[in-house]
Order: C-alpha cells, then sequence, then structure tokens
C-alpha cells in the first residue's frame, strides 16, 4: 500500500463544520482594498473603537514588570475579584471568586462548557437565528445542536413554549443568548426567570451567553448571575472582555460555573489552554476601574446613536426591520422585497458600493436567503456614506 492509494484527508467531523461566512466576506473585502478600493466595513462584530487608554497602559505596565509568565490556569485571584466585585456593583449579586473561571475569550469559555457537559449523542437548544460558532462548538464536543425557531413578529424570542416543543430524552443543555448575535434581542428577568425554572423542571443545563452584555439601549442590563440558583440544575454565565469592554485582541473572557464543574473546567484548562494571556489579565483588571467605566459608557452611548441612524436609514431604503434591537450592535434585516438571495445582495453591494455587510447564512439556514446582517461598529459619518453607497446600488435591482 503507497501513500497514493491512501492520501492524507481531514477527519470526518470536519465535514460538519461550516465556514463563518462573515470572516469570508471580510477576506473578499481585504482583496478590494488591496486594489485600491475603499471599503465601509459593515460585516465583522468587532467595535471601531481602539481598547481603551486605561486598559492599555495596564497591559504595558505588566509587561515591562515581567508579567510574562504561566499564572494559575483558571487565571489570576485578582481579576476574579474584579469581577466578583463587579457583579455586586452592577447587578447587586454575590459571585463567589472560585465560581469565576478566566478563560481565552468566550469561545474558549463555549468550548469548555460543552466539552465538560456533554456526552456524545446530548442534544443542546440553540436559538435560531444565532451566532454561528455556537453550533460547531457542540459538534465537537459530541452533541447535536437543535435549533429553536424564533420569529421578527415576536421579536426573535426563545419561550418556553418553543423550548418545551423541542426537548426529547438527549436534551442536555440550553444555550441562550442575551443581548442575542444577530438580532440585538434583549432577555427581561422575567422571561429569563420563566426559562431558567423550566430548564431546572427537566433537569437540564442553562447556558447563558452574555458576551454583549453592556451593551444594551434603554432596556435593563440583566444577569442571569441575578437568577436564584437551583441545585437541580447547573446555571452557566459566560461574558468577554471583547465587546464592551473592546478587547478583541487581547483574548480574554470568563465564566461563572456550577459549583460541581470548577475542576472538570479547572483540569481542561490545564490541557487545553495552560493558562489564559498574563498581560490581559492585568490589563483586564483595568477595564473595571471608574475612569475605565466612564469612556466604556460614552461609546455605549454612541452605539445607540449608530443604532437610531442606521435603523431609520435601512427602514427608508425598503430593508424591513420588524423588531428594534436593545441590545449588541446589530441590524438583523429582512430583504425579502428585493428580490435577490442574501448571497447575491452582499456581492452586490460589496462591488457596486464598497460596502461590506454578512449574508444571513451565516445565522440560519432557515432565513439564509431572506436576511443580511449589518454591524453598526464604524462611526456616524461612515455610516452616512454607506447609506448613500447603498441606494443607487438598489436602485440597480429594478
Amino acid at each position: 500500500m503507497t501513500a497514493k492509494e491512501y492520501p492524507l484527508a481531514p477527519a470526518i467531523r470536519m465535514a460538519e463544520i461550516e465556514p463563518f461566512h462573515v470572516m469570508e466576506m471580510m477576506a473578499q473585502a481585504a482583496q478590494l482594498e488591496q486594489q485600491g478600493r475603499p471599503i465601509i466595513h459593515m460585516e465583522v462584530g468587532e467595535p471601531d473603537f481602539d481598547t481603551a487608554e486605561p486598559i492599555v497602559k495596564a497591559g504595558i505596565t505588566a509587561l515591562q514588570n515581567g508579567h510574562t509568565h504561566y499564572t494559575q490556569a483558571t487565571g489570576r485571584i485578582e481579576l476574579k475579584q474584579a469581577i466578583s466585585d463587579w457583579y455586586q456593583q452592577q447587578h447587586q449579586t454575590t459571585v463567589p471568586t472560585e465560581r469565576i473561571q478566566i478563560t481565552v475569550g468566550a469561545s474558549g469559555a463555549l468550548q469548555m462548557t460543552f466539552w465538560a457537559l456533554l456526552d456524545p449523542g446530548d442534544e443542546v437548544l440553540l436559538a435560531d437565528p444565532g451566532y454561528p460558532c455556537n453550533q460547531n462548538f457542540v459538534r465537537l464536543a459530541g452533541g447535536i445542536p437543535v435549533s429553536l425557531p424564533t420569529e421578527a413578529e415576536s421579536g426573535w424570542r426563545v419561550t418556553p413554549e418553543l423550548i418545551t416543543a423541542a426537548l426529547t430524552n438527549k436534551t442536555r443543555a440550553l444555550l441562550l443568548a442575551s443581548p442575542n448575535n444577530p438580532t440585538g434581542t434583549v432577555m427581561s428577568r422575567a422571561e429569563m426567570t420563566a426559562i431558567a425554572t423550566l430548564c431546572a423542571d427537566h433537569g437540564i443545563a442553562l447556558i447563558v451567553d452574555e458576551i454583549y452584555s453592556g451593551l444594551t439601549y434603554g432596556v435593563p442590563d440583566f444577569s442571569a448571575v441575578e437568577l436564584t440558583e437551583n441545585p437541580s440544575a447547573g446555571r452557566f454565565v459566560i461574558n468577554s472582555f471583547s465587546k464592551y469592554f473592546g478587547m478583541t485582541g487581547w483574548r480574554l473572557g470568563w465564566m461563572v460555573c456550577p459549583e460541581s464543574f470548577v475542576r472538570p473546567l479547572e483540569k481542561l484548562a490545564q490541557n487545553l489552554f495552560i493558562a489564559p494571556p498574563t498581560a490581559a489579565q492585568f490589563a483586564g483588571e483595568a477595564a473595571f476601574k471608574p475612569q475605565t467605566i466612564s469612556i466604556l459608557e460614552q461609546r455605549r452611548e454612541a452605539f445607540q446613536e449608530r443604532r437610531d441612524l442606521l435603523l431609520s436609514a435601512l427602514r427608508g431604503l425598503g430593508f424591513h426591520i420588524l423588531a428594534t434591537p436593545d441590545g449588541a450592535f446589530y441590524l438583523f434585516a429582512d430583504i425579502t422585497g428585493f428580490g435577490v438571495s442574501s448571497g447575491e445582495l452582499c456581492k452586490r453591494l460589496l462591488n457596486q458600493a464598497g460596502v461590506a455587510i454578512t449574508p444571513g447564512i451565516d445565522f440560519s439556514h432557515r432565513l439564509a436567503n431572506d436576511y443580511v446582517r449589518f454591524a453598526y461598529t464604524t462611526d456616524l459619518e461612515q455610516i452616512e456614506r454607506a447609506i448613500a453607497k447603498i441606494a443607487p446600488a438598489l436602485k440597480s435591482l429594478d
């Protein structure tokens, strides 16, 4: 037998892993930029603001002071204490530092949660539309993602009725994101309480993705840590320094886990990541300082201005956005009135208008052709330029 007869091939599981289409749109936009085309980026969910200066200074100081070695696998106790204090200040809830684990981004936290929680064939319920990588995290942990089809008419909300209809004897967990990517939906305390109770009644874990926590507009910034713990069901609350705190490239996140999962998750962290980035952890402590929060709140207000401008403009151009998003920094827009698929519209807007947005396939196969996502992660002037360029491109569809 020779190598030619048996060529090296990727693992079978890789056939189930779909590409992250927003990154492919970003690559296409970069190619046009290399050709000298100016591109307005509204595709990637990354704040355009640089990391706030107090955070940067703390990171630089850590490096200058020789903090370049491993920390504990679950992170520095000082950063855990800062997070615990944050929950006390913002949500009037005591979270023991022992249950806080610092992670390599929220993506690392989600992967660790699924690896620690799932056995082969276990099912995880996820909102549709939702963040695409979550389904892949479930698959790579041996689980089966099960979509919960939400609708614009109900504000893209996951309800107890949707969950109950999807439950089987293999259901192990429910993952909810609040605020949600791509819809911007924010769950209320009452809604989350009802769902947490349902999960506890059925003995399934509730995983709450709060990576856009802090970026809410006109509604309370509720956190699932405020809910009363139920010993019959586990609750994992996951957050990130990337979005509200503006630290995307620092790759830092955290989770609050049930007491029974502290040691299993620590073992996973030891084996998978050794430890979170050290300098990023020192920088993360500065994220909670009053002078930093003042900067971040100004930026949150800027995001709300951008949302209001873009929402009004897109509706005026014929994009159908039934539910006004209360959080994150996205608009999920119905394009059925234009008579083309989302993939085709994205290509036209990129090539004709120089505006990069994301096709719906990244967030829902069910709605893939009918929706696109705009990220208002660029300033008001750029948004106004984008609208001015999109308008004539849409007229060419007639």
